[in-house]
């Protein structure tokens, strides 16, 4: 694993997030003379718009609370300047099939995300908020709080997309991808974003603040414990995830966000499984044992004991291993388009699924793209029949059909059928 990621140490970083302000157009409600109901028509991806022919009586806007844009900016560069210094994801130890997980999804996010079940104290968290650092630039559009793409059209909020159909011009700036913790304890107001109902009677503005949804949109949204996450943010979570929107529907006001986003959860199994429905929607599985050799287990805890006594010098000794990981996740996101697979592995790949009785297609989607990002990775283009043994257990073994009591196959069963397919 070491050779395979390019440093010489194997214990695979999070910064927080800047808010920025956002103000949609202003734009007239009228109101049905007789009724005195507003007439509305809903866009997909948009906001409620009136459809009432007649002249406007009242004027709203759609406003976001935060402050200015450059005091969102400078805010952002103070925390980065004072945010508390990370685990390096270069200097984990061991915990390999987990790194590699994370990896192959900030590589290619369309994988689906990682699911990661393991017993407790061994990094899941650490590793996960450790991947921050490693995370590549993208463009997005100054002082959106959806982190718009300035060049696909999906991935743009409602504002941006109205300027880019104008011809005007977007102010582009380069930012690392967002990660977005979302508390067990949150919200569904928190989660989705909300509208001041109370400021639209007394000042006539309806001011809409974005949720954690927004922030995570083109980032990748964690969730620790995610077994103990209630219900209700599950369902929306189910939603979003299918999507790739956020719609908050408030009083007969409709707006709609892109929020696309690598879901990433971590849970201990002994308190308890995951919903089936949203188990399915994780595109990797990834198991995480207690380290056992005496020796490792001295090594993890004298790196922990050196990054707690100064882990500003700690985290410099692993700066080199760290850009080299970061120039080989840019790189490998770059030429993963030119990677290709045969026909034969991809046939292979679902007679696999198939076998196994896996529903639905998604394990075999989900596989191709994960051995893709592993070429990619390695710095190929074109996969092999051992990128596909190396990722088909994590992309299958949540997906077998098994007594709803029994918990989630080691992968045990995938690595035989592959074998017998393969051979």
């Amino acid at each position: 694993m070491a050779g395979l990621l390019g440093c010489s140490a194997s214990y695979f970083a999070y910064s927080p997030l800047s808010s920025s302000s956002h103000k949609l157009s202003s734009f007239p409600i009228s109101t049905n003379p007789v009724s005195g109901k507003f007439n509305w028509r809903k866009f997909y991806g948009g906001i409620g718009i009136p459809v009432n022919k007649s002249r406007s009586q009242l004027h709203f806007s759609i406003s976001n609370v935060a402050t200015d844009i450059n005091a969102a900016e400078q805010a952002a560069k103070v925390a980065t300047k004072t945010q508390r210094p990370v685990f390096p994801f270069a200097a984990i130890v061991g915990q390999d099939e987990m790194k590699l997980c994370l990896l192959l999804n900030v590589i290619d996010p369309k994988i689906g995300g990682v699911m990661i079940m393991g017993d407790r104290g061994t990094g899941k968290s650490t590793t996960v908020r450790s991947l921050v650092d490693l995370l590549p630039e993208i463009k997005v559009v100054s002082g959106d709080p959806f982190n718009s793409d300035p060049e696909d059209p999906e991935l743009m909020g409602v504002e941006v997309r109205e300027k880019s159909l104008k011809g005007e011009d977007l102010a582009v700036v380069m930012t690392k991808i967002n990660m977005v913790d979302l508390p067990l304890g949150a919200t569904e107001d928190r989660v989705c974003g909300t509208i001041d109902i109370e400021k639209a009677l007394t000042e006539g503005v309806k001011a809409f603040e974005p949720g954690l949804l927004a922030k995570a949109n083109r980032g990748i949204l964690y969730v620790d414990e995610v077994n103990l996450l209630d219900d209700h943010l599950v369902d929306v979570l189910l939603d979003s995830a299918a999507s790739g929107w956020n719609t908050v529907e408030r009083e007969g006001i409709s707006i709609s966000h892109p929020a696309r986003f690598i879901l990433i959860g971590s849970g201990n199994p002994e308190e308890g499984e995951l919903r089936p429905q949203l188990l399915d929607r994780f595109g990797m599985h990834a198991q995480v044992g207690t380290v056992k050799d005496a020796e490792l287990r001295v090594k993890i805890v004298e790196e922990r004991a050196r990054f707690d006594k100064n882990p500003n010098e700690f985290r410099s000794s692993y700066e080199n291993e760290q850009r080299k990981l970061t120039d080989q996740i840019s790189s490998a996101r770059s030429n993963l388009s030119s990677v290709h697979i045969d026909h034969d592995l991809r046939v292979k790949i679902s007679k696999v699924c198939a076998e196994l009785n896996v529903d639905g297609l998604r394990g075999d989607i989900v596989t191709n793209r994960a051995a893709k990002a592993l070429a990619a990775l390695k710095g190929r283009d074109k996969v092999t029949a051992e990128d596909i043994a190396t990722v088909i257990p994590n992309c299958l073994r949540h997906r077998l059909r098994k007594d709803p009591l029994e918990s989630i196959d080691s992968g045990l069963l995938v690595i035989e059928k592959f074998y017998e397919v393969f051979s």
